[in-house]
């Protein structure tokens, strides 16, 4: 029991706070009914000051507010106050933590593929991106184009024209050949009578939307919800600002413009020459003048045509040794170097008994050993088709860096589109894709990328501690998983086990999925329908 000593308000105050706290008589709460910017400037007060939060907010914000109206809506509090107040912290203390005490749900909506693996980059933010394993782009908009970006400096210049038409032909290509394998599938996985009708179309045209998405182009249109502290924010619109995609550009100036109507004083310093502006100029100096550098240090090699792989070419061959001494430090009363010797005089079956109790009994994925698993790391590098790319790219608490995408490490076509017959349209779409790629990447070599198909490979090195590895593997070996990332998922296991000799390591790793499956989301799609009978 919580020894809590409640405060007392008078009946005007609880009429006050009952809006804005969801209770007043114990030591746990949340904040309702208030802009974001004010959340924060309360919560900045509150770490220099002696009082409550409720006092507080009685005592010194409660005479900004407008208790007119609705007060189920957000109240009128405070903007010039929490402005002032951010100032002082921020200019004067150089408080920036106060910046992560308020956010901001923003819904970003027709960015290119692109565009979303710049907002995906930060760590520290939450998305949620429309998927093109569940959603047809056959569909256009309401103006009746199809979902693709349109940069205005390719529209205007002699590639306008063309650029339009061979979008619209590969989403046209996109467009044919996906009834055609539906249909195909339906005939290779006759549905049976466990399954009802809608789990089975769900399941097929997943495995159909699976395929065909490779055909779509990088330039496809796609939305996606964030959610984030102001900090956060600042720091992704300060590199936006320094990309040399138009479009980012042009995207953060719409996303600023959005967020100081909501947390304007988190944003502040974007603007301020010595501050934001400095910062940005510094991003996109340091970024073109290193490519210059390497650029004249080597001329270019061609790689040509790269087969998928995943390459294990960074790891501690003493790595579990490494872990075992983090088990046993954060796990007694012993400094680091006297934790070492004692792991260093251990025999291999006490080395085990330690391991494998630390590690427990895992029921599930979810049960996951503590943090002396992040003592150790493994860099892979991958070349993988860019739609696995995408998929992979979210796992950002790991480190995860990318080359430009373009057609020259060649490109994968799907088994089940082969299987089907429809290789070869397949890949003509995708060769008049690179065409189209290598005329536009002279006079615009970023822009081009806008025209590359998703099934064209990209290489990208994921860095992760063997924590993180456990997440990722388990997560992305999954059988409802798309087989290009599964792939990646088995080859990584294969590798910590084999490669690095990690055997405890990856003996821990007891929910990595190696089993075939035809239809990689039936099973999800019957789980869901017992979920919805359940309800």
């Amino acid at each position: 029991m919580h020894t809590y000593v409640a405060e007392e308000f008078t009946d005007a105050e609880v009429a006050i706070l009952r809006r804005y706290f969801t209770n007043l008589e114990g030591p746990v709460f949340a904040l309702v009914n208030l802009p974001e910017v004010v959340k924060g400037a309360l919560f900045a007060r509150y770490s220099r000051s002696s009082k409550s939060l409720r006092r507080l907010f009685l005592d010194e914000f409660v005479g900004d507010l407008d208790l007119t109206g609705d007060a189920t809506v957000d109240a009128t509090v405070g903007l010039d106050r929490a402005d002032e107040l951010y100032q002082r912290i921020f200019f004067e203390y150089g408080d920036d933590s106060v910046a992560q005490l308020g956010g901001v749900h923003l819904a970003c909506e027709q960015a290119s593929n692109i565009l979303t693996k710049v907002l995906e980059w930060g760590r520290l933010m939450s998305y949620l991106e429309q998927s093109t394993r569940y959603l047809g782009y056959d569909r256009r908009l309401s103006n009746g184009h199809y979902r693709f970006y349109r940069d205005h400096d390719v529209l205007e210049s002699r590639f306008g024209a063309r650029y339009v038409g061979e979008m619209d032909r590969m989403f046209d290509t996109y467009a044919e050949l996906l009834p055609v394998l539906t249909d195909w599938l339906g005939r290779k996985f006759p549905k049976t009578l466990e399954d009802t009708d809608f789990v089975y179309r769900q399941a097929i045209r997943a495995k159909a939307l699976d395929a065909m998405r490779g055909l779509l182009p990088a330039s496809a249109l796609s939305n996606l919800g964030i959610y984030a502290s102001g900090q956060a924010y600042e720091s992704l619109l300060l590199r936006m600002r320094a990309h040399p995609l138009p479009e980012v550009r042009h995207y953060a100036q719409l996303m600023l413009d959005e967020l100081i109507k909501v947390i304007p004083s988190f944003l502040k310093r974007i603007d301020v020459a010595e501050r934001g502006v400095a910062w940005t100029d510094y991003l996109a100096q340091t970024k073109g003048a290193t490519k210059s550098l390497i650029d004249s240090m080597w001329t270019k090699l061609d790689d040509g045509e790269t087969e998928e792989q995943v390459r294990l070419v960074g790891y501690d061959p003493l790595g579990e040794t490494r872990v075992l001494e983090a088990i046993v430090f954060g796990n007694s009363a012993m400094s680091h170097d006297e934790a070492c010797r004692r792991v260093a005089a251990l025999g291999p079956e006490d080395r085990a008994a330690l391991f494998t109790t630390y590690v427990g009994d895992r029921k599930n994925r979810r049960h996951r050993p503590g943090r002396a698993f992040e003592r150790t790391d493994y860099r892979f590098e991958l070349v993988t088709d860019y739609g696995a790319f995408r998929d992979l790219q979210r796992h950002r608490l790991l480190t995860i860096e990318w080359q430009p995408l373009t057609v020259d490490l060649g490109y994968d076509v799907p088994e089940v589109v082969r299987e089907a017959g429809l290789a070869e349209r397949y890949e003509e779409s995708l060769r008049q894709s690179a065409e189209l790629y290598y005329d536009m990447r002279r006079e615009f070599p970023e822009q081009a990328q806008y025209s590359v198909a998703l099934s064209f490979r990209i290489r990208y090195v994921m860095q992760m501690n063997a924590r993180e590895a456990m997440h990722l593997i388990e997560l992305r070996s999954g059988p409802q998983g798309h087989p290009s990332y599964r792939r990646v998922a088995h080859e990584m296991a294969r590798q910590i086990r084999e490669v690095a000799g990690h055997r405890a390591i990856a003996d821990a790793m007891s929910f990595v999925d190696f089993s075939d499956t035809d239809l990689e989301r039936l099973e999800s799609e019957r789980t869901a329908e017992r979920n919805r009978l359940n309800r």
